[in-house]
């Protein structure tokens, strides 16, 4: 979570990076260890080229591209990092490399855009059924860097898949929107992001309309052109460049709502395609917000019935769930007045630990993490929760930041129609309240985000219908607090009937897959490696 709203929808990663003091970095790395973070040719609904004989000739061209791919190495391989993705233990190494797409498909012979691209080869060449598509959510997220980290948990279907990720235009080093510099967004993310009264209302717009100017001068071509139907254009010339004659698709959380755009603009070019941790795509900006700060506030209720059930051994004052609900709720006011000890000179503010806390609530092997960090920070020391802050913003051990968050910001932007006023939000604040004591004005404040931004949005919410397409995985979580369990059966429905197919998993975090069960895992394994589709409505364990 973050100041930004839409930055909830994203995948956290499998590190968080470590703090930018050696002291505190020394105390934690057990912890911090364990931390995850997160076009064309082709026919379709809305996916012919209607550029004439010009364009689809320029398109003709960009398909038959043949990637110069190689070894990693960086920058290539990880982005503001200083070394390649490891080999992984079988010894098969990540290969780079880059693909032009047409900046704006509606002039495909005009300017390209590059797009970062990374892969591992299947295990089984002989038996390949294709390249498998990556997208682990965001939007925002790199994908070059991502799918190393969570490769181990695809071991299985590197059986007969090539594992492929990259990063979507606006990303990381495919033309990444750039706005603020280090020193800029420490300040940024550390500001009062829930106003309490007019002066800080309009201290926090301010801030908003600078950040967006700031992306306007350092990305200004690149802003218009970033939206989710572009990326899904582009994931169907990379289908063409792979050299695939289907597209065979792993989306999580944001990356389900990439995967169902792309199914609605080319249904017949979907081969095999799981969608997990599923993006309601029938809600608006709003809905979504508010659909969120129950599903944070649910994670959290789930984590607080946990600690009571534990006891004494649980670090946390409450004796009941309800208690310790609130012991977070005060916490959270006392820093809104007096931020406490974080990380160098960094203190920990009221809107960071919000943020930490969140970032926690991902999935339940963190849980451990934010009862140290809660307990921690009720005795003065903020550098944990701060620690998971920086995880959720994209801030690494020496204090760079990825792009994450202004990509974030410049794909939903684009994306969502929504504009609002202070005034829309204050009307809205009680019903976010009564979603989320806790997270409710922060995601209610975030919805000013793309009221400055200079681009004008798209639509109400992306359009995913897709007759004709083969039955698509749709896989819900019950306690997924970042995109709720209702967001899989309203994409199922919308999809249409025998397009999307239904499965529950009863359990906790944000990804079924990457859980661990095995029940998810096998029904997984078996659509994709075998084209076994399970009924819909299936549930798990």
């Amino acid at each position: 979570m973050s100041i930004t709203r839409p930055s909830w929808r994203r995948t956290p990663r499998r590190r968080a990076p470590a703090t930018a003091s050696r002291q505190a970095h020394r105390r934690r790395t057990a912890a911090l260890a364990a931390l995850v973070l997160l076009a064309g040719t082709a026919a379709g609904c809305g996916g012919e080229d209607e550029s004439g004989e010009s364009g689809q000739e320029a398109m003709r061209e960009l398909a038959s591209q043949k990637p110069a791919w190689k070894a990693c190495t960086p920058p290539a391989a990880a982005p503001g990092g200083a070394t390649p993705p490891s080999p992984l233990p079988d010894g098969t190494g990540w290969e780079c490399a880059f693909m032009d797409a047409p900046l704006d498909y509606a002039d495909p012979g005009g300017e390209t855009i590059e797009l970062a691209m990374i892969r591992v080869k299947a295990r089984d060449q002989e038996n390949r059924i294709g390249s498998l598509v990556f997208n682990f959510g965001g939007p925002g997220g790199s994908g070059v860097t991502a799918l190393p980290s969570f490769a181990p948990d695809y071991e299985k279907l590197r059986s007969r898949y090539d594992l492929v990720s990259f990063d979507p235009r606006g990303v990381g080093q495919s033309g990444g929107v750039e706005c603020l510099d280090r020193a800029q967004l420490d300040a940024f993310y550390a500001q009062d992001a829930t106003p309490d009264d007019d002066a800080e209302v309009t201290r926090y717009r301010s801030e908003l309309e600078k950040y967006a100017r700031a992306c306007e001068e350092n990305s200004g071509g690149v802003l218009p052109h970033v939206g989710t139907e572009n990326a899904a254009r582009d994931m169907d010339l990379m289908r063409q460049v792979l050299g695939d004659d289907k597209l065979y698709y792993f989306g999580i959380s944001y990356g389900t709502e990439l995967g169902g755009v792309y199914a609605h603009l080319f249904p017949r070019r979907v081969g095999r395609a799981v969608l997990d941790a599923v993006v309601d795509p029938t809600g608006t900006a709003e809905q979504g917000s508010l659909g969120q700060a129950r599903g944070f506030q649910l994670a959290l209720r789930n984590f607080a019935r946990d600690c009571v059930r534990r006891g004494d051994d649980c670090a946390l004052p409450g004796s009941t769930p309800e208690e310790i609900e609130q012991s977070v709720a005060d916490l959270l006011a006392r820093l809104d007045q007096r931020p406490i000890r974080g990380i160098g000179d960094r203190p920990l503010t009221q809107t960071l630990a919000a943020n930490g806390i969140a970032q926690a609530l991902y999935s339940k092997e963190y849980w451990q993490y934010l009862e140290q960090g809660l307990d921690e920070a009720d005795g003065g020391d903020g550098a944990l929760l701060l620690a998971l802050a920086d995880s959720m913003n994209g801030r690494d051990e020496n204090g760079e930041y990825s792009n994450l968050q202004a990509a974030n910001a410049a794909i939903n932007c684009v994306d969502d129609r929504a504009r609002f006023t202070p005034e829309q939000v204050e009307a809205k604040l009680p019903e976010f309240r009564e979603a989320s004591p806790v997270f409710g004005d922060l995601l209610a404040w975030g919805l000013l985000w793309c009221g400055s931004w200079p681009v004008p949005g798209e639509a109400d919410h992306p359009e995913v219908s897709a007759p004709g397409a083969p039955p698509i995985l749709v896989i819900g979580t019950t306690g997924d607090p970042a995109t709720p369990y209702e967001g899989a059966k309203a994409m199922a429905s919308a999809l249409g009937e025998g397009v999307g197919i239904e499965v529950t998993y009863r359990g906790e975090g944000h990804g079924a897959y990457n859980s661990g069960d095995a029940c998810v895992q096998r029904v997984v394994n078996a659509y994709l490696l075998d084209g076994k589709v399970p009924p819909s409505g299936t549930v798990c364990p």
